[in-house]
């Protein structure tokens, strides 16, 4: 959600700090800010802006205004205080000591008071503010930087990646996080620290993770780790080799596009090496996969959003192919409520980023002992929820930038097929079966391609939904996950109400809602289930609403309805193929009305706070 960069160098440091911000400009944020110690190291020079990094940006023009070899930065999602610049990042304290931190501190009005008995000012709303004026308070009873942020540190409650720059000792910078990603990038004669690697990708392929209670000390020369009990830790150097450069839109206008059309490529890679000509390579999941799985009895699983409704395609999968009873609950749901864990349950997390608050937090309280393991979905390889997961399986969707999640959803559900596969294989899973879903994931990429080639088709029906306010979206089986997902597509970006239902349920309450004004899009493969669907729709049609119905074979009743005919597909992948005409149309209605497509109004791509 919230951005960090940082930079000790021995140049100016300004443009790397706003080209890191611009970097992270995908995670959504209200405002943007930075500080760096001037060259003479006689004052903090900090410049907040709130709105994009441009504004930032033209506010740091001319080079002459914010000069200086190190300087920390950031972008901010509100939490405490609306977007103002007052609330905005770094906050600062008696001149001396700035501080930029993600994540939120729990037991803030509590430090407030007390260092507002101490005497410090507030000028914020912010959580933030109260770990700025405590870093200088302990700095300067302890006389020493480093012992004075761990004495801070020891006071927080909550969640927080912080870093700290101090007057008085203008050569290092010193972060820390606990519950909030933090990264360190390797130069030659200068160091850098972010909450994101991507933002440092233009000046390091070197990089260290920050371990959970770790504190960190970088000079230009050196970076020096502590765990929580102040050992020294040694570095665990990572390269990252992937020169490809995500920002990079390419043809397209929006990231949205890019990433929709990415998926044929995307789905490609998360096949690769986990599955033969009849058969899912289990061992891609964790060397103790094989021992997990055939002790699995049931599956829970949790997410957010999008993930969400990948699980709930998958609960379908489990319980018909795998025969293993399947829940799925909304992270933010079941991290609160008592839970009758059945023996034998996997927990699987599902999660784009892997530092999802709600998720992460549902996972820390999964300790009933009838939990077996848990198993991740993740598309970042060092994150919190893959840390921390006995098994996980990295979904290869690549650096997706769009707020609205598109080529992530279609690899979970690639990978959670797969998983069920791998589980059933355990739990009498016909040997025929797995061959033919292995045959049907293998033509994946190719009919995505096929399907993508509507393009043109949708962007058509699409000018029939701009001026419309309400739109319903129906499925059935586990298509109805799939028309939940198109319906949270639309509203995202379009900012038009948007619902799913199951079909069957139409006539216990939302029929009241059609009329000729009210859009209906039905998600129709040709299933078992295909004519109980079809007579949904008449019901439609018979109030006057306007159908649009995404099918792989023509209705009779073509006349009567906005047909997209699909390409004939296994029905087992047809949610991977049927979600693609959902993001399409939602991605076209936005274009149309003129909506910011990438950054949507309040929503932020990583949800990394309760």
């Amino acid at each position: 959600m919230c951005g960090i960069v940082g930079a000790v160098t021995r140049r100016e440091v300004v443009g790397i700090l706003l080209e890191g911000l611009q970097r992270l400009e995908y995670r959504g944020y209200d405002s943007a800010g930075l500080c760096v110690i001037a060259d003479d190291h006689d004052a903090l020079t900090r410049v907040r802006r709130v709105g994009k990094v441009s504004e930032l940006s033209g506010a740091c023009a001319p080079a002459s205004v914010v000069r200086g070899k190190i300087g920390i930065a950031h972008t901010r999602w509100a939490t405490h205080g609306k977007p103002t610049e007052a609330n905005a990042h770094p906050h600062v304290s008696s001149r001396k000591v700035a501080v930029v931190h993600n994540g939120i501190i729990e037991n803030h009005d509590s430090l407030r008071y007390a260092l507002g008995e101490d005497g410090y000012q507030f000028t914020s709303e912010t959580d933030t503010e109260v770990i700025a004026h405590l870093l200088h308070r302990e700095i300067e009873a302890c006389g020493d930087f480093m012992g004075g942020v761990s004495k801070a540190i020891g006071q927080l409650e909550g969640a927080y990646a912080i870093a700290v720059l101090h007057l008085d000792h203008p050569d290092r910078i010193i972060g820390a996080r606990a519950g909030s990603p933090l990264v360190l990038g390797l130069g030659i004669g200068e160091n850098f620290i972010a909450s994101d690697p991507q933002a440092l990708r233009p000046v390091t392929d070197r990089f260290i993770f920050l371990k959970e209670g770790e504190v960190v000390e970088l000079t230009t020369a050196s970076v020096a780790i502590f765990d929580g009990a102040g050992e020294p830790v040694e570095g665990r150097i990572e390269k990252l080799e992937d020169q490809h450069d995500a920002t990079d839109k390419g043809p397209f206008r929006h990231y949205m596009a890019k990433e929709i059309f990415e998926q044929p490529d995307t789905v490609a890679a998360t096949l690769e090496g986990r599955i033969s000509s009849h058969h899912v390579l289990e061992q891609a999941f964790g060397v103790d996969a094989a021992a997990i799985f055939a002790r699995v009895r049931a599956i829970q699983i949790v997410a957010c959003g999008s993930s969400y409704y990948t699980g709930m395609v998958a609960r379908y999968w489990f319980e018909q192919l795998a025969g293993i009873p399947c829940q799925v609950e909304v992270a933010s749901e079941q991290r609160y409520r008592t839970v009758a864990v059945l023996p034998g349950t996997l927990l699987v997390t599902i999660s784009q980023s892997g530092e999802t608050a709600d998720t992460l937090a549902a996972q820390r309280a999964a300790t009933d002992p009838n939990y077996l393991a848990s198993l991740c979905l993740c598309n970042v390889p060092n994150s919190s929820l893959v840390r921390e997961s006995d098994l996980s399986l990295m979904i290869r969707a690549g650096t997706e930038i769009c707020v609205a999640s598109t080529k992530a959803f279609t690899n979970q559900l690639t990978d959670l097929l797969m998983l069920v596969i791998a589980i059933g294989h355990h739990h009498g899973l016909a040997r025929e079966t797995e061959a033919e879903v292995v045959a049907a994931l293998s033509s994946l990429p190719h009919l995505l391609r096929e399907t993508l080639k509507l393009d043109a088709q949708i962007q058509e029906m699409a000018a029939r939904f701009v001026e419309k306010h309400h739109v319903l979206f129906l499925g059935r089986g586990t298509h109805y996950p799939i028309a939940l997902e198109g319906a949270l597509k639309l509203k995202e970006i379009s900012y038009i109400h948007a619902e799913g239902y199951p079909a069957g349920e139409l006539k216990h309450g939302p029929l009241a809602l059609v009329d000729e004004q009210m859009p209906v899009v039905a998600v129709a493969p040709g299933d078992l289930l295909l004519e109980k669907l079809k007579s949904n729709l008449q019901e439609v049609k018979a109030r006057g609403g306007e159908l649009f119905v995404i099918a792989d074979r023509i209705f009779a009743d073509a006349d009567a309805a906005h047909v997209l005919e699909m390409p004939g597909c296994p029905a087992v992948v047809s949610p991977m193929l049927y979600t693609i005409p959902m993001q399409l149309l939602a991605y076209h209605v936005a274009v149309l009305k003129g909506t910011d497509v990438d950054q949507p109004r309040n929503l932020a791509k990583s949800v990394t706070v309760e």
